[in-house]
Parts: structure tokens; sequence; C-alpha cells
């Protein structure tokens, strides 16, 4: 399945809404919730481009007798940035079940009260 550059953001900040995690781990927790795979080609320069843009801090840590890892996480951008992120995803998902459920589906007009008509 491929996934689009805007919902693979999505993806990757919601995993790291509530823990810190360093790529590689990111990599397995979202190929083992989600039905595509995610190579590391893809994303380490979305991390660093999430980490550019502000949305996520980041952090080496030494590894006893190992590679050092860096670990990331939500900055308070991010946190705003998922919050509006999650908000447009319901919208759009909303949207996409009522039109497979009446292809003919229409959003309704609001209904402005208090016109001078």
């Amino acid at each position: 399945m491929q996934v689009r550059k805007g919902v693979l953001e999505l993806i990757i900040l919601l995993s790291l809404r509530k823990h810190e995690r360093y790529g590689y781990e990111l990599i397995t927790v979202v190929t083992g919730a989600m039905d595509f795979e995610l190579t590391e080609g893809t994303i380490y320069p979305l991390l660093s481009r999430l980490h550019k843009d502000g949305l996520l801090t980041a952090r080496w840590v030494e590894m006893p007798g190992g590679v050092p890892r860096k670990y990331y996480r939500l900055s308070e951008r991010g946190r705003d940035a998922l919050g509006a992120m999650q908000t447009s995803w319901i919208r759009l998902t909303y949207a996409v079940q009522r039109l497979m459920v009446d292809p003919g589906a229409t959003r309704q007009k609001p209904t402005v009260r208090g016109s001078a008509r």
C-alpha cells in the first residue's frame, strides 16, 4: 500500500505522541501497526525534515558497546501540528465515509440566521 507524504507525517507524529523513539524503532512500530512496509530510505529523511521544521526534537544516546541512537520526540510545535492534522484527518475520513455510503451525498449548505432577506 502506498502512503501519501502527509499521511506518513501524521503516522510518525502519532507514533511519537507518548514515547520518544529512535528511527529503527519507529519503523518497527509503524509496520507492526499498519499494513505497509516502511523503509529506512523513507523514515530517516522524513525524521530529518520534521526535526528541521521544528516538529520534533532529537537527542543522541550512547549505547553500551554499540552505535549511538538518535531519539526523537514531539516538540510543542509538533503537538500543535499533530492536533491540526488529526482534526483534518477526522474531517476527511468522515467525508469519504459519507460518500462511500451515498455517492450522491452533498454537504448541506449552512443556514444563515438573521439575514435581512
